[in-house]
């Protein structure tokens, strides 16, 4: 029986996560860990349902609630950042990282150690810090597997192929909330608004970067680091239906894409099955239904995000995290009120300049603390 760990369980992504090894029945999986963040009622319900060893909170203020929540199942509660990675050291053959943030870094680079699956859909982690991630796949022998629907797209399409027939790829965005707005009425755009997304169900924050695009740039700093392509290689393509998730385009002239409907366990339950192939509870596609796909390329007055991408992929080193970081701080102050829509790029190309020389741009982060630093310090000078 195959141990596994879902590390975000009560987001969305984890909560697909959930939902496929429920369906597999109770002899299927082994469930190791499950976490969660504030979602204390939801995080005990999943942890007793999979008969989980133990369920960790992110909150060490919340550690009182989850016991409570736990009495009598026989699954151990904890919490904090420091229970995190001890989570993630408990022996596992799958792991799923889809906490949300530089948050999912540790607990990551640990299950590495495992030599096991890391099925990656915590964007931050490549971004922030690629070359640690490689390292420790590469020490112990661990697989990593993409679950960004994105990647997870390419990650097929490349198939067996060869890395020198690639020409170029291609990632797919849906546009988010304001595709079709005017660019005059953004600067206004509410919090509600921007989480309000057109295809799919996710939380607020993912939706939030989707309406601004940040998700994607964050897609496209990862796919450079997930398959080791030069930014030039990394293309991006409007496309509204999210039925194209990715294209792959050979030197021949062929290109070969991806489809499926906008249905993140299809990435989840890839990644699951991997090498193999299951049946999954997804929609198959009716091409004669929908009648027509649509595309255009970006606007990068409109989202400026993907233009700030290809220069943190050119300065390379801390840059990822710099980037991470300025984002979510931003993020962070658009939610709260503090700044409007359009102010959350400029925000984070201001300390992204700030912070170039000092930060040691262009050198591979040394160890995990390094990237945790300046995490620390561009959220410090984000937010000033």
């Amino acid at each position: 029986m195959r141990r596994i760990s879902i590390f975000g369980a009560t987001g969305s992504v984890g909560a697909n996560g959930v939902d496929l090894i429920r369906r597999a029945g109770p002899d299927a999986y082994h469930t190791v860990a499950l976490t969660g963040g504030r979602n204390i009622a939801r995080l005990a319900q999943m942890a007793r349902e999979l008969r989980a060893e133990i369920a960790v909170t992110a909150h060490p203020d919340l550690l009182g609630d989850l016991r409570d929540a736990l009495a009598g199942s026989g699954v151990q509660a904890a919490a904090g950042p420091d229970a995190l990675v001890e989570a993630a050291a408990r022996p596992a053959d799958w792991i799923l990282s889809a906490i949300v943030g530089a948050a999912g870094l540790a607990p990551g680079l640990t299950a590495l150690t495992q030599g096991g699956v890391l099925a990656l859909a915590n964007k931050e982690s490549l971004v922030c810090a690629g070359p640690l991630l490689r390292h420790a796949a590469r020490a112990s022998g661990a697989t990593i597997l993409p679950v960004d629907s994105e990647h997870s797209a390419v990650f097929q399409a490349l198939g067996s192929d060869k890395r020198d027939s690639v020409k170029d790829v291609t990632i797919t965005a849906s546009g988010g909330a304001f595709r079709d707005w005017p660019l005059e009425r953004l600067a206004a755009a509410t919090v509600a608004e921007a989480s309000t997304h057109p295809n799919w169900a996710m939380g607020q924050r993912i939706t939030i970067d989707s309406a601004s695009m940040f998700n994607k740039a964050m897609e496209v700093i990862e796919a450079k680091e997930f398959f080791t392509l030069r930014p030039d290689q990394i293309k991006v393509l409007v496309h509204p239906e999210s039925i194209i998730h990715a294209m792959v385009s050979h030197v021949d002239g062929g290109t070969i894409a991806h489809l499926g409907a906008p249905d993140m366990r299809h990435a989840i339950g890839y990644a699951l099955n991997w090498p193999d192939r299951a049946p999954l509870p997804v929609a198959p596609l009716d091409l004669a239904a929908l009648g027509s796909l649509t595309f255009r390329a970006p606007d990068e007055v409109r989202w400026p995000a993907l233009r700030l991408a290809r220069e943190v992929m050119a300065a390379g080193g801390m840059a990822g995290a710099v980037f991470n970081a300025a984002k979510e701080q931003a993020l962070d102050d658009f939610i709260a009120g503090r700044i409007a829509f359009t102010q959350m790029a400029p925000r984070v190309e201001m300390t992204l300049q700030a912070l170039s020389a000092r930060a040691g741009f262009g050198d591979d982060p040394a160890d995990l603390e390094t990237v945790l630093h300046w995490d620390r310090e561009a959220r410090k000078e984000a937010a000033a």
